[in-house]
C-alpha cells in the first residue's frame, strides 16, 4: 500500500500533475518546465523530486542539461495505470488546453544559460 499512497500524494497537487501533462508531450529540462508553469526553479525542482521519488518521472543529465521524462512505469504498477490513464484524463480542461498550446514556444536553447 506504500507505494500507491506515495503516487498518488505525489499527484495530489496541480502543478504536478501539470507537470506530468507536460511531460506527455516531450522531454523538458527544468528550465522549460519553470516557465511553462510560471514558477521559481527551487519550486519546479522540489516538485520533480516529489515526482522522482513517486517513480512517476525519470531524468538523464545530456551535457549542461538534466533531462526529465515520464517513467515507464515497469517498476510500479501504479504509476503504469496512472499515466496510462492521465494520457487520456483532463485534456478538455481549458487549462490544460492553454498550458499545451505554450508549451511548443518554450525552448532551453532560449531561457536556460546551458
Amino acid at each position: 500500500m506504500r507505494d500507491f499512497i506515495k503516487v498518488m500524494k505525489a499527484l495530489s497537487d496541480p502543478n504536478r500533475v501539470k507537470m506530468i501533462k507536460l511531460l506527455q508531450r516531450r522531454v523538458l529540462c527544468v528550465c522549460e518546465i519553470q516557465m511553462s508553469l510560471g514558477l521559481a526553479q527551487s519550486t519546479a525542482s522540489k516538485h520533480l523530486k516529489i515526482l522522482e521519488e513517486a517513480g512517476l518521472i525519470t531524468y538523464e543529465k545530456d551535457g549542461p542539461w538534466v533531462n526529465y521524462r515520464l517513467a515507464d512505469g515497469s517498476r510500479n504498477p501504479y504509476v503504469a495505470s496512472l499515466l496510462g490513464n492521465l494520457r487520456h484524463w483532463l485534456e478538455d480542461e481549458a487549462e490544460i488546453g492553454t498550458l499545451m498550446g505554450k508549451l511548443p514556444e518554450i525552448r532551453r536553447e532560449t531561457i536556460c544559460a546551458g
